[in-house]
């Protein structure tokens, strides 16, 4: 068995961004000791997700429907490729099927559902506001209530709607729907101290990306993340890249690619004050705690 020393908990290697070198990218990872997530943002990245993770020990998947999807969106080249004219084109919006989703998250390389939750930034203009965030309400339920089915945690985008993310989840806890004792991963997460204080308490962990490594605003001593990684405990901290977007220092600007986590893994511990390799065993436990790898 090959041994991994990081973890790219949150990476999309199966979008068409990576059509032209996908295996190049993946052998980087894996040479480099980064094992990977990829993951499903609705059904087809989702099937490929698996396919990917089945063919590579060290790479697993999850399956979801991405709020943004549940509507019209703008069509991203990286996700769904297509070319130059489907800039100007929208995709149309996707119903979740759960029965079908069921299926995909039994596979044993499946470690967690989603991406799903709550996207507040993005709109389409063919819908009312109210409408959109109702159906992301309703789907995301959905997700919550397969993920307990299976067993299996929630990988979480959560975008500009945390409170209603937060209030969500005390309902259906109520309600006995949700996974309680480990409900999941709040991806990219971007909320203040005192959110991440009400996620801590729902049992919730945290992953973060490159965004972190890049340097302080105009104007500011520290980065935009520094306060919040050095209050959450070690226990609750993840890696990711969100490949082929956001790419750490010294890539900036390039094609994120999971091997670039270990730039992310290394400013972790430069905030958490303590080695890298006690960093990625941290990330290693977490991972083995939430996601079962």
């Amino acid at each position: 068995m090959k041994s991994f020393s990081f973890l790219d908990a949150h990476t999309h290697v199966q979008f068409a961004a990576y059509d032209g070198d996908r295996d190049a990218v993946v052998d980087r990872a894996l040479k480099n000791g980064v094992r990977f997530v990829n993951i499903g943002t609705q059904r087809d990245t989702s099937e490929n997700a698996i396919a990917l993770a089945g063919k590579h020990d060290g790479v697993y998947a999850t399956v979801g429907l991405h709020p943004t999807h549940t509507t019209r969106s703008y069509h991203d080249i990286d996700e769904l490729g297509g070319g130059e004219m489907k800039k100007t084109l929208v995709s149309e919006g996707e119903e979740f099927d759960y029965e079908y989703y069921k299926k995909m998250a039994q596979h044993p390389k499946v470690v967690a559902i989603g991406e799903c939750g709550l996207d507040y930034f993005h709109f389409n203009e063919c819908e009312p506001r109210e409408t959109q965030i109702q159906k992301q309400k309703d789907v995301f339920v959905a997700h919550m209530k397969l993920a307990s089915e299976v067993g299996k945690p929630l990988m979480i985008h959560c975008r500009e709607a945390i409170p209603d993310l937060i209030s969500i989840f005390h309902e259906q806890r109520s309600l006995s729907t949700c996974n309680v004792d480990n409900p999941g991963i709040m991806h990219f997460f971007s909320g203040t101290i005192d959110e991440a204080k009400e996620l801590l308490e729902l049992g919730f962990s945290f992953t973060f990306a490159g965004v972190i490594t890049f340097p302080p605003p105009k104007g500011k001593t520290i980065g935009n993340y520094d306060e919040l990684i050095r209050f959450l405990p070690l226990d609750r901290i993840l890696s990711e890249t969100d490949a082929p977007y956001v790419a750490p220092v010294p890539y900036r600007g390039k094609r994120n690619e999971p091997a670039y986590v270990i730039e992310v893994v290394k400013k972790l511990a430069q905030l958490k004050n303590i080695s890298t390799e006690e960093m990625a065993d941290n990330i290693a436990k977490n991972a083995k705690r939430v996601l079962g790898i």
